[in-house]
């Protein structure tokens, strides 16, 4: 008998209304713009069985129309929130470099320990994420699954999958409306998950 195929597709956010910022878990809903990111992003395709969405507004405003649309059942679970970013949560790039010009370019190469004040710990992210997805997999075990996030959980979850150093994470670029599919075949620690493809479109 062969192992059960999971198929999780993962769709960041379009953007939302006060354009790119380090929002972290700052809840601004999708702009107009947005939306039209995330339904040019899925087109008319309905390959999956459930949604899951992060309880944020600019995830699960589009993970509910996108569920109603095609009558599938939809979850929330808090654990998919973006990394809360401190300091840092509502401030533009360009804002937070007219007073130190490398704090960005700091950030990427260290995100362990060039955290912004009062960050999320990147290893508490991560281990949030990790045990959501594991979660997720053996809920929906055979199924293809849609997991409406954000680009710090779509970077935690590829760490946690393909075993990238936490170090490395904020070098993978997640663009807005961006889809990433896994694979898991079988379950439990005997799985094998592969990256079918990374900032893609269905």
């Amino acid at each position: 008998m062969s192992a059960p195929v999971t198929t999780i597709d993962l769709i960041r956010h379009g953007e939302p209304v006060g354009g790119r910022k380090y929002r972290g878990q700052t809840d601004d809903p999708l702009s107009e713009k947005g939306w039209g990111q995330m339904w040019a992003a899925v087109g008319e395709h309905k390959p999956w069985q459930h949604i899951v969405s992060s309880p944020l507004s600019r995830c699960h405003a589009f993970a509910a129309e996108l569920a109603q649309k095609h009558a599938l059942p939809l979850s929330v679970d808090s654990r998919f929130m973006e990394v809360r970013f401190g300091a840092w949560e509502g401030q533009t790039a360009e804002q937070l470099k007219a007073s130190d010009p490398d704090i960005i370019a700091r950030f990427r190469r260290d995100p362990i320990g060039q955290r912004p004040a009062g960050a999320e710990p990147l290893e508490d992210f991560l281990a949030r994420v990790a045990a959501a997805w594991q979660d997720l997999l053996a809920a929906h075990a055979g199924k293809h699954v849609l997991l409406v996030c954000h680009a710090g959980v779509i970077r935690m979850t590829l760490a946690h999958v393909l075993g990238i150093p936490l170090a490395r994470t904020y070098f993978i670029d997640v663009p807005s409306a961006g889809l990433t599919r896994i694979t898991v075949e079988g379950e439990g620690p005997e799985a094998v998950a592969q990256l079918r493809f990374h900032a893609g479109r269905l």
